[in-house]
């Protein structure tokens, strides 16, 4: 039995490129819907033959699941900012990287417009954070090499919000994108639905998934991390957690917290810690009962 990875699904019709090289049109078994479940692309499946077309018969058990942008699998995000035009909030981009931490993707923030203003300040926040960091000059070219390590061997997406450059920056990765984007429509006869649906293009020995009008995670419930959870979505935080002095420690106003001592010397950024305590605070009085 074929077996593949959802490339696009459209109106319950979905394009399955099978490891043999065949791009198979495919519906979903009944089965699905009574279950609740909903293939989407990335997700990996085994296609069945029934009533002389071809169904998705198993989906195999994902990595992670989004919910908006439909997405599922996904390895590496790459979160897009740019230095100014629009001024990046460290407050949304941290919520993005804790999204991704906590949903076990790898997060790489990529700066734009370093020529206007420098990413240096930002980028060095990030890297004491941990986290990867690529600064790309449009002109030059200069950080595309780097994206395109981290896409190889991974299912990659790319959010930030519009007027970062996230277009521009896709289309100098993989100038077909927005060609094939257009003429897989045209062939499928849907192309009203461009704009719309996550699609995924081979690329520098990985995957790409184009995600129109991601600018961003669904950050609030369908991406909801529970205040237990939070701490572990600012990786940087780690080493600290066992030397609070009490043991549930929320690292916001306990007495001996190895967190807040930790910023307070300077190990921990100042910025980081500052979007933790915001998200905390916005989660704390959330049953797990109240999203479901």
């Amino acid at each position: 039995m074929p077996q593949g990875y959802i490339k696009k699904g459209i109106g319950g019709f979905y394009y399955v490129q099978c490891q043999d090289g065949q791009l198979l049109e495919c519906k979903a078994k009944g089965i699905f819907r009574k279950r609740k479940i909903s293939p989407v692309a990335g997700d990996w499946v085994t296609v069945e033959q029934e009533q002389g077309g071809n169904v998705i018969a198993e989906i195999h058990s994902r990595k992670n699941l989004f919910i908006r942008p439909p997405i599922a699998n996904l390895d590496v995000l790459f979160v897009v900012a740019s230095t100014v035009q629009p001024v990046p909030s460290t407050l949304v981009l941290d919520k993005l990287t804790a999204i991704a931490v906590d949903k076990g993707v790898q997060p790489v923030m990529v700066f734009t417009k370093d020529d206007l203003q420098s990413a240096q300040p930002l980028a060095d926040i990030y890297r004491h954070a941990g986290v990867p960091v690529v600064i790309v000059n449009q002109q030059t070219g200069e950080g595309l090499d780097q994206i395109r390590q981290h896409i190889g061997g991974n299912l990659c997406a790319f959010c930030g919000n519009s007027g970062v450059g996230k277009s521009t920056l896709l289309n100098a990765l993989v100038p077909e994108l927005s060609q094939q984007t257009g003429s897989i429509s045209h062939k499928l006869g849907r192309g009203r639905h461009t704009t719309r649906e996550v699609e995924i293009f081979e690329a520098f020995g990985g995957r790409i998934a184009d995600t129109p009008g991601f600018a961003s995670l669904d950050t609030e419930r369908a991406c909801y991390i529970s205040k237990e959870n939070l701490q572990y979505a600012f990786p940087e935080f780690e080493p600290y957690i066992p030397q609070c002095r009490f043991t549930g420690c929320a690292h916001r106003a306990e007495k001996d917290c190895a967190v807040v001592h930790a910023v307070q010397e300077g190990e921990i950024e100042q910025s980081r810690y500052d979007s933790y305590a915001a998200m905390y605070d916005e989660v704390k009085s959330i049953k797990d009962w109240e999203l479901h």
